[in-house]
């Protein structure tokens, strides 16, 4: 291997070195979470994505828009279409977000986002990192934040995944070293971790939860996986009565399958990767991956998603009307609870509960065999405007308590 293979990997390092530093500097600054309860209107951002994000996306915002219907009209709330974030658009400006998109989504205060599709080596696109990590990186949306329930099996998770560092941070700038050597970078900051460990005890202390479980691979990965390990145990120490534990994640993915152990978990907190994992299995036991919304939040702004991708081949197979919008609908109620609208959140998460859980009248296969997203929403909405959700809904929870019982 040439000095001059070796002297070029050293400046580019140098550069990623830097970047981080200026970074952590910014986090250091820090700045005051937005007050939702002072904005009027509440500038709420759309954007479809591609794929079947175009198709899941209308259904989740038609939902918003019936839920919010009065407070729209009072001008409480404004939903803004963006359009751009569609591969083709991206891949023509060579950019994960085009620079005017970037600033319609600064212009919103949270955001709703389909599925974008994010380029591989080998297709046909160019090698644009994925929106969803530079929009994470952008509008420095560190925590997130992705909920799994299965009341039939006592499993209540609520998974902290932090956003903008771990192994996806620096992902489309690793490097190869001349013909045989490649390299990519995993980067854990003191002030990245603290702020989403942070987060995660905070939930678990508002929320009454008992134990918090810090998801590492410690044991080999030392220094960065060592980092975000050292400074959980330092923060648990400042919430007395709540159990900190730390599982490896190889281990952790069986666990989660294992009927004797799962319900045990209550909050979990990992770096990037192993969090992108974890709740995807999570996800698949809760009925799929399509079931699952997710949160993306920082101080200043917040990103609402499915937790998929765009599954192209659902549209290349003419398939896309048949796709499940319920991760996008559970995005919406999860957006709705974090700028305010408790009570109406959880009307659509009871209705997500008993439609796809208990009552399964209409049921999504993504084929012919089953219903079409839009039949499933119009299902979905019938019993969030029925006076008898709650009800049905606790009838539902208390025959599993007795059962299990």
């Amino acid at each position: 291997m040439s000095n001059q293979n070796i002297e070029t990997a050293k400046e580019k390092f140098q550069k990623l070195i830097e970047e981080q530093l200026n970074r952590i500097e910014q986090m250091k600054q820090g700045s005051d979470w937005l007050d939702f309860s002072s904005l009027k209107p509440i500038i709420i951002g759309s954007c479809w994505g591609d794929g079947i994000g175009e198709v899941i996306s209308k259904h989740a915002q038609y939902v918003l828009t019936e839920v919010l219907k009065k407070e729209s009209e009072e001008g409480k709330i404004q939903i803004k279409d963006i359009a751009g974030l569609t591969i083709e658009n991206r891949a023509k400006h060579n950019a994960a977000i085009p620079e005017d998109v970037l600033e319609e989504l600064k212009a919103c205060h949270v955001i709703l986002k389909g599925p974008t599709t994010t380029p591989q080596a080998g297709d046909e696109w160019p090698n644009i990192e994925s929106a969803n990590v530079a929009m994470r990186r952008y509008l420095d949306l560190f925590a997130n934040v992705r909920p799994v329930k299965i009341p039939q099996e006592g499993v209540d998770w609520t998974f902290f995944r932090e956003n903008t560092e771990g192994a996806y941070v620096l992902g489309s700038k690793g490097m190869d070293i001349g013909e045989d050597l490649s390299f990519d970078f995993k980067v854990i900051t003191e002030q990245g971790a603290e702020r989403i460990i942070r987060m995660a005890f905070e939930y678990a202390k508002k929320n009454g939860k008992q134990r918090v479980t810090v998801v590492t691979k410690s044991n080999v990965v030392k220094t960065t996986d060592g980092r975000f390990s050292r400074v959980a145990k330092r923060i648990a120490q400042e919430y007395k009565g709540i159990e900190c534990d730390e599982w490896y994640i190889d281990i952790m993915t069986a666990k989660l399958i294992d009927p004797a152990r799962r319900k045990d978990f209550q909050v979990m907190v990992m770096p990037n990767l192993y969090g992108d994992i974890l709740t995807d299995e999570a996800a698949q036991l809760q009925g799929g991956v399509g079931t699952a919304g997710s949160a993306n939040i920082g101080k200043r702004w917040a990103m609402f998603e499915a937790i998929h991708g765009s599954a192209p081949r659902m549209v290349k197979e003419g398939r896309a009307q048949y796709a499940d919008p319920s991760s996008m609908i559970r995005a919406c109620a999860m957006l709705m609870r974090h700028i305010g609208y408790v009570a109406e959140a959880e009307k659509v998460e009871m209705a997500l509960e008993v439609c796809g859980q208990f009552e399964k009248k209409v049921t999504i296969t993504g084929r012919d065999s089953g219903a079409t997203g839009q039949e499933y929403t119009d299902y979905l909405l019938s019993w969030v405007n029925n006076s008898q959700l709650k009800s049905r809904w606790e009838e539902e929870v208390n025959k599993l308590a007795s059962s299990s019982a």
